[in-house]
């Protein structure tokens, strides 16, 4: 009698990896965002890959060396060594968000490269946490003596003052301009995993939209409910992605998935009228 081993799809793969909060592996969950892009990624490889930057790294210290010194050769070994940092000449190109690309090219996004660093990180004993800070993905090392926030496009520590500065232009009408008022500690809690990856895909999501490019748009989509199940806007979109690409069948059911979930939505008459014209396109 033969064995059929079944292969999993990306999507079905990925699924897998994210069905639980507990132990979330967020390398290998950003890695596998890439297959949709490079269907035949050996994401085993890829992580292999990082594991061998870590042996390297940590044969640059003790086991008793103190976790600020231990902060400064990662440092020294991610920005300077190794070379990473943003690729400042094409930052929207969809490349910087694939970590295969990122290890290849040591050029990405706050994010991506965030997520490499993270790893290297926790990987030598530091304790750090990803941050959504607005608009630019940090990261933040717990030392004895405080936090350090870092920007992992280049490694530059962020005073308090240059937090409020960033923060200045996401704050509403209401919020304060003043640095000594900016809510800083509202912007600086720690990221899950599950976000980070959220923002990886949402990141990704707004330049396929931008280029009209719905088949990667969807695929995105199919990730991102995959990931937030209940998150009743994901499907909205991913039916208008559908929409703009024909696949009338697909569009409806998302988009009255939608409608069925969220009926006091400020969108709900325009999804409906777009769901009967395409409902006379099916007929």
């Amino acid at each position: 009698m033969t064995l059929q081993l079944t292969v999993p799809t990306p999507l079905e793969y990925f699924a897998a990896l994210v069905q639980s909060d507990e132990g979330f592996p967020l390398l290998e969950a950003a890695a596998s965002i890439a297959q949709d892009e490079y269907p035949g990624l050996d994401v085993q490889q890829l992580l292999d890959e990082v594991d061998h930057l870590l042996a390297r790294l940590k044969r640059r210290m003790g086991p008793d060396t103190p976790a600020l010194e231990r902060l400064r050769v990662l440092n020294r070994f991610f920005f300077a060594d190794l070379g990473f940092g943003g690729n400042l000449n094409n930052y929207y190109d969809p490349e910087n968000s694939y970590l295969n690309a990122v290890l290849r090219t040591r050029r990405g996004i706050p994010i991506s490269l965030g997520v490499l660093w993270l790893e290297l990180a926790q990987g030598m004993g530091l304790q750090v946490r990803g941050v959504a800070f607005p608009g630019h993905f940090l990261v933040k090392a717990m030392l004895p003596g405080g936090q350090v926030l870092i920007d992992p496009l280049s490694g530059q520590s962020l005073s308090r003052e240059d937090l409020a500065e960033r923060l200045v232009p996401f704050l509403d009408g209401a919020g304060s301009t003043s640095q000594g008022n900016v809510p800083l500690g509202l912007y600086l809690q720690a990221a899950a995993p599950r976000e980070i990856i959220a923002r990886m895909l949402r990141n990704l999501k707004e330049l396929h939209h931008a280029s009209q490019d719905w088949e990667r748009l969807i695929a995105v989509q199919d990730r991102l409910i995959v990931l937030r199940p209940g998150s009743w806007v994901e499907r909205r979109d991913r039916g208008l992605a559908h929409a703009e690409c024909g696949h009338s069948v697909q569009a409806v059911q998302d988009l009255e998935t939608y409608l069925a979930q969220v009926q006091d939505a400020a969108d709900t008459d325009a999804i409906a009228a777009r769901v009967r014209v395409l409902r006379q396109m099916k007929g």
